[in-house]
């Protein structure tokens, strides 16, 4: 049977895949969110040294940083799926190291519990490659925007975990919260199950043997716009994130308030996904992420107009839909830099490059916050939108 008489079955198969790996990022993608809103409640009780209370949370991003191009390996050796199956596995594992640290008031088993789940987030950001496996240009763009809905119910998932589920073990604050953490990567276990590869075709075949060196593709400029696209987008967005809720209290608002603006962020990071891919179809993936950069400078402008509760919230929406065009944007871009064969590697140098800018920029977002201030935070905001910006608009209106 020949690549034509394939082609239907192989859409089919794409569009399956896709669902398959939105619920699993439903799953997999409340991991974070569960770590961040609790590492550092944990670390001021279990810290030996104030100065490490959000330690846990840092590590997390760490991990996922550490764990992007081993996870491309895994994936390249043994395929998507087993892969997937052996991340799922390390999420389970994470979520009881951490709930035994709580349990026995060990700070270190606690942070390498964090660490983990952070290695298992690398596994979880690649859903979003994944989908866009053997899918024609414009269904690809679609099914990565699709994905990216489950961050939306993950988003709802997390948080809610954390509050059914914290005082589940008795006399442990928390634990049960990290149990639960483990169970929704099992959840996600028999779901992957069924993901399912692609045949391969003789055009496979022919680009595995144009395979070209890691050092090459990245000297291509166009892999370096899209890489560039992804670690503004990603990286300012966590820098600003990180930094708003103690700018938020610094500023005479509640904690409560903090809170609200934190959840509305997330909402416009994935909410808008519904819509992403149909847009990057109609006007173009480069567009797209311009659009995306200049809504994140335009939420730094608002931050700077002022302190009010009104400028905290418009500007953490404005950057939550910034990071969701710039970075789905980025992520088609990268689709355009590889071969089949080359897939792998491209991918884990990307999320190795941009996760560890997010990794730098939690660290340094807070002690940036504590020596110059949220204006100095937002004032280097728009150099950098501008500096990706401009290469990015070029390549736009002369390809």
């Amino acid at each position: 049977m020949n690549t034509a008489q394939n082609a239907p079955l192989d859409q089919s198969l794409g569009k399956r895949n896709a669902w398959i790996l939105t619920v699993a990022q439903a799953f997999g993608g409340a991991n974070a969110p569960i770590v961040i809103s609790l590492g550092g409640l944990v670390g001021q009780h279990l810290s030996p040294d104030p100065d490490l209370i959000t330690l846990p949370v840092s590590l997390l991003n760490l991990g996922l940083a550490l764990g992007t191009l081993p996870a491309a390996y895994v994936m390249r050796r043994l395929g998507r799926r087993n892969g997937y199956l052996i991340g799922t596995t390390i999420g389970m594992i994470s979520g009881l190291v951490a709930a035994i640290g709580i349990i026995l008031s060990s700070f270190v088993v606690f942070c390498l519990g964090t660490c983990m789940a952070g290695l298992y987030s690398s596994y979880v950001q690649s859903y979003r490659f994944a989908a866009a496996d053997n899918a024609p240009g414009s269904e690809a763009q679609k099914a990565i925007a699709r994905v990216m809905v489950g961050g939306l119910v993950a988003a709802v998932i997390g948080p809610q975990l954390v509050i059914w589920t914290r005082d589940a073990v008795p006399g442990t604050a928390f634990a049960g919260s990290f149990i639960s953490q483990g169970l929704l990567a099992a959840l996600a276990f028999p779901v992957l199950w069924n993901l399912r590869a692609f045949s391969v075709t003789k055009a496979q075949g022919t680009a595995a043997a144009a395979e070209r060196p890691l050092m090459q593709i990245l000297t291509s400029p166009r892999y370096l716009l899209a890489i560039a696209t992804g670690v503004v987008s990603y990286g300012l967005m966590t820098f600003v994130m990180t930094a708003s809720p103690v700018a938020m209290v610094g500023h005479g608002h509640s904690i409560d308030q903090a809170a609200l603006g934190i959840q509305w962020h997330i909402l416009a990071m994935y909410g808008p996904s519904f819509i992403t891919g149909r847009l990057m179809v109609r006007f173009g993936k480069e567009r797209v992420a311009a659009v995306g950069l200049l809504l994140i400078a335009s939420a730094a402008a608002v931050a700077l107009s002022g302190f009010d509760i009104g400028h905290f919230w418009v500007a953490l929406v404005l950057l939550g839909i910034g990071w969701n065009f710039g970075f789905i944007g980025a992520t088609s871009m990268v689709g355009d830099c590889h071969t089949t064969a080359e897939r792998s590697k491209v991918q884990g140098a990307n999320d190795f490059l941009v996760f560890g800018t997010v990794a730098c920029a939690s660290f340094f977002s807070g002690s940036l916050l504590h020596s110059s201030g949220w204006e100095t935070i937002n004032w280097i905001v728009l150099p950098a939108c501008a500096l990706v910006l401009v290469p990015l608009v070029w390549r736009t209106y002369w390809p």
